[in-house]
């Protein structure tokens, strides 16, 4: 049995460190999501902005990576220098190109540009299933920032996420603003009214599966301890930004970057404590109160639920009633409320009750009046290029309010 279990030792080491012990690997297919990388706006958004180079730059490296081990760090050095050139680039540092530097686009596109070049890569040693998305899910979490999270000094910490753009069989030409707010305000620090403070950040995909995965929960476990205020944002209503009173576990259906969809309670850790409803602790009332900027900012307090001894869901305006099960969190069913839900549900777990945090929904970013058309559009307008600008802007100020709070 010592001799069989040595055998299989052995072999799984030598698998890894590239020895040609079984036929070369094969490509695996490219996803939903890296397909659209083929069309004119995808294209067009990376020669503008210059990051066509950076799948093209991986691909080489994986060429010369002699082991999984290497491609690992290939796909890791590569996937961080992505991440931090988004950030310079949002942040004014590095060379100047053909679109706004607040565009979050670039990022989105080379990030599926490089994956796309991962699923394709054949090297010559053997390369499981299990082995290729271990290394996809290193590339995803360094070109995200997630293993970029530092709090130098003794400035108080606030912790960003934001997501990708999404609906993109809609309009390709789609940003999402809380993905540029992302990148505008990594590592920044700004003065609050309880002294500065550091705001560091952290992307994520518009797709079930990397939830399901447990994708936030790793992002952020390590950092809600170390933190004095954590605020998730996304994209969601016209013309107003939302601070989400009430998250459910539900997930409704609507269909996310890879055209996927799950209807189905939130599955998390430990399912059978799992709570219906999790709820804000940021300070709503001041946020809504003050003039952050150019939206109005609005405390939403309306839930979907199935109230208790019922069978069909009711909208509630002033929240979940005792013993209701969730259909709909303040900021809906989709990944918006979902990852809502595992950040508060998760401070919650970690005792940190008292912890800030929350959802704030921004508003949906516009193209200009006469540029609505996808199929005739420009990728950009000044119009387009002031909405997000002004959104990012309002972001920074209500963070700040709130962590001085």
């Amino acid at each position: 049995m010592r001799a069989a279990r040595l055998g299989v030792l052995v072999v799984s080491t030598l698998a890894w460190t590239g020895t040609a012990l079984a036929p070369a690997a094969t490509a695996a297919p490219a996803t939903a999501e890296e397909q659209r990388l083929d069309r004119a706006v995808p294209q067009e958004i990376l020669r503008l902005s210059g990051f066509g180079d950076a799948a093209p730059a991986l691909a080489r490296a994986l060429r010369h990576a002699g082991s999984a081990r290497a491609a690992e760090q290939a796909v890791t050095r590569h996937g961080a220098r992505l991440w931090r050139r988004a950030v310079d680039r949002a942040q004014g540092r590095g060379p100047a190109d053909a679109l706004s530097r607040d565009d979050d686009r670039p990022l989105y596109w080379a990030r599926l540009g490089m994956t796309r070049a991962l699923r394709a890569w054949t090297p010559d040693f053997p390369l499981g299933d299990t082995t290729r998305e271990r290394l996809l899910a290193r590339l995803e979490r360094a070109s995200r920032g997630h293993d970029e999270i530092r709090y130098p000094g003794a400035a108080r910490r606030i912790l960003v996420t934001g997501f990708d753009p999404f609906t993109l069989d809609r309009d390709t030409r789609i940003s999402n603003p809380s993905g540029a707010a992302a990148l505008a305000l990594d590592g920044t620090l700004v003065r609050t009214s309880r002294g500065p403070a550091r705001i560091e950040t952290a992307m994520f995909p518009v797709r079930w599966r990397d939830f399901s995965g447990g994708m936030v929960e790793r992002a952020l476990r390590p950092h809600l301890p170390r933190v004095d205020m954590f605020t998730t944002v996304s994209q969601g209503r016209v013309g107003r930004f939302d601070v989400e009173r009430t998250n459910g576990a539900w997930r409704g259906g609507f269909g996310d970057n890879e055209n996927l969809s799950r209807t189905e309670t939130i599955p998390v850790a430990s399912p059978s404590t799992q709570p219906q409803w999790t709820t804000t602790t940021l300070p709503y009332a001041r946020i809504t109160a003050a003039p952050t900027g150019r939206f109005p900012v609005r405390d939403n307090t309306s839930v979907t639920e199935i109230p208790a001894g019922a069978t069909e869901p009711v909208v509630r305006p002033d929240g979940p009633t005792p013993g209701s099960t969730a259909r709909a969190g303040g900021g809906g069913d989709y990944l918006s409320n979902e990852i809502a839900y595992r950040a508060t549900l998760l401070r919650d777990r970690l005792g940190l009750t008292t912890l800030p945090g929350g959802h704030l929904h921004t508003p949906v970013l516009q193209f200009g009046p006469g540029n609505t058309d996808p199929a005739t559009g420009t990728v950009t307008d000044p119009a387009f290029v002031q909405n997000r600008l002004d959104i990012v802007g309002q972001i920074r100020a209500v963070l700040t309010l709130a962590a001085g709070t």
